[in-house]
């Protein structure tokens, strides 16, 4: 199959482009796009046989449920039951933006959409490219990550096309995304609202409102099995092998020194901190500064699709134990690295220890 690569302007749309992708999306058929997030494999999100080619083409798990995206906040009513009382406050203060939000599904949509159960996730993305492809469709968009299952999230039209490339018809490249991890899913069936995937949204930002959540105990405790189930899966995961360092400053990066020495037949990819690129020697790229999450959400997939370019043998990775962002990117981390992690333990100074 022929893959079509399409460089858009975000601020400056060309309508014939998108038109393109909505015909291709009208015939069943898959367009990998950009969100703020990171870029969406899309389907039809009312087309079961469509979303299907979703699965067939990641290799996703069939029991892993897709996430429907939509163009404006109205659609809602027409897909979910059940809608709880703080849903207009949930609305007003996180959409358009990387907030998934699980409520009782309505039976128009497709059983493979929510891997056959009651529930389903709904988004309304910022982008502005995702906006007008699903405003030109006038159906919610279903849309995994626009990558192979298993592999770091895309956050580029070329991390698409490196794995889908002569797998869909279709890329719309709207440049890097903005936050770099995916959304924030909340459910909001159950009472208190769970936290069933940290992403750029976290439990504060919700506190802030008065809106009480609780994480998921998966999420920050291992041995529980999650509800979310694509959280079940390897996810992120690069080709090297994978260990994050975290804790105390002076012991994590001492502990990567001596693993670099244990590894010197080896080829090492080092992600650090910006202010300790200096301190080692060797192929090292900058995962932002220390104390900008921002920018480390950012560029974390980036970075890890970039070690797999160069061909490396193993990542070493510098984490981070701070509340908010952090458990989100942690999560992250901790997924890539199959759980492999070296942790120092830190002086009582009132950081958060939540891994």
């Amino acid at each position: 199959m022929e893959t079509k690569y399409y460089k858009l302007n975000p601020k400056a749309l060309d309508h014939h482009i998108l038109d393109e992708a909505v015909k291709c999306l009208k015939k069943g058929e898959l367009v990998a796009f950009p969100t703020e997030t990171v870029y969406g494999l899309g389907a039809d999100g009312l087309n079961g046989k469509a979303c299907e080619k979703i699965f067939q083409t990641k290799g996703r798990p069939s029991d892993n449920p897709l996430i429907l995206h939509i163009f404006e906040k109205n659609q809602l009513e027409d897909l979910v039951l059940d809608l709880p009382q703080d849903i207009n406050k949930i609305i007003e203060n996180f959409w358009p933006g990387p907030l998934t939000i699980i409520l009782k599904r309505k039976g128009i949509i497709p059983d493979i959409v929510t891997a056959g159960g009651d529930t389903v996730g709904i988004r309304y993305p910022k982008s502005p490219i995702a906006q007008g492809l699903l405003a030109k469709l006038g159906h919610p968009i279903a849309a995994p990550s626009a990558n192979l299952s298993g592999k770091p999230s895309p956050t580029t039209g070329e991390d698409c096309l490196e794995d889908l490339e002569g797998k869909i018809p279709m890329i719309l490249d709207g440049g890097p995304t903005s936050i770099g991890i995916e959304s924030t899913v909340l459910d909001l069936t159950v009472s208190p609202y769970r936290i069933l995937r940290p992403g750029f949204y976290t439990k504060e930002d919700f506190s802030a409102l008065g809106i009480e959540t609780v994480y998921d105990k998966s999420i920050i405790k291992d041995g529980h099995i999650p509800k979310s189930p694509g959280q079940k899966y390897k996810h992120y995961a690069p080709k090297a092998q994978v260990t994050v360092f975290v804790g105390d400053e002076t012991k994590r990066l001492q502990g990567m020194q001596d693993e670099i020495h244990l590894r010197k037949n080896q080829k090492i990819g080092l992600l650090l901190f910006e202010e300790h690129l200096h301190q080692f020697q060797g192929l090292k790229r900058s995962l932002g500064r220390q104390n900008h999450l921002e920018e480390m959400a950012q560029l974390l997939f980036f970075r890890l699709r970039e070690m797999d370019r160069l061909g490396v043998d193993e990542i070493l990775i510098e984490g981070i134990n701070q509340p908010g962002l952090g458990i989100s990117i942690m999560n992250r981390l901790k997924k890539s690295a199959g759980g492999r992690m070296k942790v120092y333990e830190e002086e009582r100074d009132g950081k958060c220890n939540s891994f």
